[in-house]
């Protein structure tokens, strides 16, 4: 296999070969419509196919959604059979050792210049292919381009996958990232950088050195390029490297004609321009991938001087919402092709797993091979002081790889291994920006669990074991405590500590008012660790996980005490003292899902669920 595909059409001809693209030739509309299809695609067992939409009501060109959206799909973007081997590949890359003999210096040269081949590459070319149609000033019009408009509560149409090229004010050195940006008329949108993200750093130099910042975004470029966008790399080194390292072979850059920037020649789009550092404008709401509505907030203006095209362009756009999606199957490249470079930090993890439900940002479970005591809880503060791990509100710590792809298996062993009372880590760290559970922006609580094998040197767990009821009685005794309890299931009822998730109507109540309900009735606590929730569907696993990742805020929301521990997943609003606003889940409108469903057989979906 191989990742050297020299434009975004190279990889969608290759996915039509393979059987894994749908072409969708009945018209549809940008507004909606292509997301319906999209989630109901994309949610389908292993992500069902790429859909390349040919027929757009309200644009010429044509729209491809889902093209990363399943392991095989993502394996053929990057070239390997299994993103392990990628990740191998980087590995042999880092652990180069500096030559100390002639010799040595000699084997490593075939090493060298093949890294040498994957340097960027800024070409003259007198009509590159990203440059056929040039419109500038007055011709700009954003309008042209089929920019989605995913949800119905969002604040406009959005371009959901762009690759944004910046430079550094000091040095020059360029950045690539992915930030959604916001059509506000024909000729600007928002720039959604996050506050700890390198296009921010490098906006805040200009903006202190009083200059304009000239930007371009690339749309509809080659699947390493769009990779690299995406992925966290250290700050200062150059994505396009990395592109080139995956593709094994560089990644060929042009002028662009208004900015002094240089982007992929063979990129379906381009705008060029720029951003005052002085002016901001109210973005949002928008669907974000934590399947919640990002909040509307002020943001940098992107100005477009220039809009270049291939003549026959492809717009490329992803679709994000409540898990699994296609962003799911990206990041789990990024969870494999970056493990190396995390174990050069942490020599002692052996592996590592995100599960979707966390939202990349919300749960990590780290298997390590423990040789010393409270070696968990060193791995714990290592891995929240690293890059983008410092963002991970929750960590797990097992001792035992093989559980990292039985999910069942690991949550068994961690209920009958844990042990509330010398277990828990809690503390205060910096939070994802989409994060809405913590009191306030940016930080909040963090929860660590040493689930590892007891050792010499390290305090015993306790003996304490909890009996459990069967879920009807419990739900029985929950009532007669207040009629705000409404549901009950247990998940392990013969563990040593089972698991017991409670649905709440709360209406006007708070937690802590439901809790101390609990607190005083230990007929109850002897049941095991209590997870409160919203009045959810509790035997939906996924939607389990999902709100308890969401919706905890550690430092507020876990309760321990003699009896045991609570944990409150449920939705926190002004009663229970929360001052912030609680987003709204994403769910699409009732008229476009039933427009899309009675469309089924005519958009040729029927076989692909």
């Amino acid at each position: 296999m191989s990742a050297n595909y020299r434009d975004l059409r190279e990889f969608v001809s290759l996915l039509d070969r393979e059987g894994e693209l749908h072409r969708i030739k009945a018209e549809v509309s940008s507004e909606l419509e292509i997301t319906e299809i999209t989630d109901c695609v994309s949610k389908a067992p292993g992500g069902g196919k790429a859909l390349l939409f040919e027929n757009v009501n309200d644009s010429s060109f044509p729209v491809i959604t889902n093209a990363f959206g399943s392991e095989r799909r993502m394996s053929l973007a990057l070239g390997h059979e299994s993103l392990d081997d990628l990740g191998k590949r980087l590995s042999s890359l880092l652990e180069m050792n500096p030559p100390t003999t002639l010799r040595e210096k000699l084997g490593l040269l075939p090493e060298l210049l093949s890294l040498a081949k994957c340097l960027p590459k800024v070409k003259r070319m007198a009509r590159p292919p990203c440059q056929e149609v040039v419109l500038e000033g007055e011709d700009v019009d954003l309008g042209m381009l089929p920019v989605l408009r995913c949800w119905p509560n969002d604040g406009g149409r959005f371009i959901t996958l762009p690759a944004v090229f910046t430079k550094s004010l000091r040095g020059g050195k360029r950045n690539v990232g992915m930030y959604r940006m916001q059509v506000f008329d024909k000729n600007t949108t928002g720039m959604h950088w996050h506050i700890h993200k390198d296009g921010n750093h490098y906006f805040n130099e200009y903006r202190k050195a009083g200059e304009r910042m000239e930007v371009a975004v690339a749309i509809g470029t080659d699947p390493a390029v769009t990779y690299a966008a995406t992925a966290p790399m250290p700050q200062g080194m150059d994505e396009m490297l990395l592109a080139g390292f995956i593709r094994g072979a560089p990644v060929e850059l042009v002028k662009c004609k208004t900015v002094d920037m240089e982007v992929p020649a063979t990129a379906e789009f381009i705008l060029e321009g720029y951003i005052d550092p002085e002016e901001k404008r109210i973005e949002g709401p928008f669907g974000d991938h934590t399947g919640y509505y990002s909040l509307q907030g002020e943001y940098p203006v992107f100005h477009v001087t220039a809009i270049t095209h291939r003549k026959d362009a492809i717009y490329s756009a992803t679709v994000v919402g409540r898990p699994p999606m296609e962003d799911c199957y990206m990041a789990k490249a990024t969870e494999r092709i970056f493990l190396p470079p995390l174990r050069k930090i942490v020599p002692e993890i052996i592996d590592y797993w995100m599960p979707w439900e966390g939202v990349f940002h919300n749960i990590v479970v780290v298997a390590i091979a423990k040789e010393y005591p409270l070696q968990a809880r060193k791995v714990m503060s290592a891995l929240w002081g690293s890059g983008q791990m410092s963002f991970a509100k929750m960590i797990l710590v097992v001792d035992d790889a093989t559980l990292l792809d039985k999910p069942a298996l690991l949550l068994r062993r961690v209920q009958d291994r844990f042990d509330p009372w010398s277990d828990l880590v809690l503390t205060e760290g910096i939070l994802d920006v989409l994060d809405h559970s913590a009191s306030c922006p940016l930080y909040g609580g963090k929860l660590g669990i040493d689930a590892t094998q007891r050792m010499a040197g390290e305090p015993p767990r306790g003996e304490r074991a909890f009996h459990c009821s069967q879920s009807e009685e419990i739900l029985s005794y929950l009532k007669m405590l207040d009629p705000s309890f409404a549901t009950c299931r247990i998940v392990g009822p013969t563990a040593r500590n089972p698991l017991v998730l409670i649905g709440l109507r709360k209406g006007n109540k708070s937690s802590r008012y439901l809790i101390s309900k609990l607190e005083g009735a230990n007929e109850l606590m002897r049941q095991g660790v209590l997870l409160l929730f919203d009045d959810i569907d509790l035997s939906n696993d996924s939607l389990v996980l999902w709100k308890a990742f969401n919706n905890v805020d550690p430092l507020r929301d876990v309760s321990l005490d003699k009896d045991g521990l609570i944990i409150d997943a449920t939705k926190k609003g002004t009663v229970d003292g929360f001052v912030r606003e609680w987003p709204d889940e994403i769910e699409m409108s009732r008229d476009i899902k039933e427009k899309v469903r009675i469309r089924w057989e005519e958009l040729g979906l029927k076989d692909l669920l």
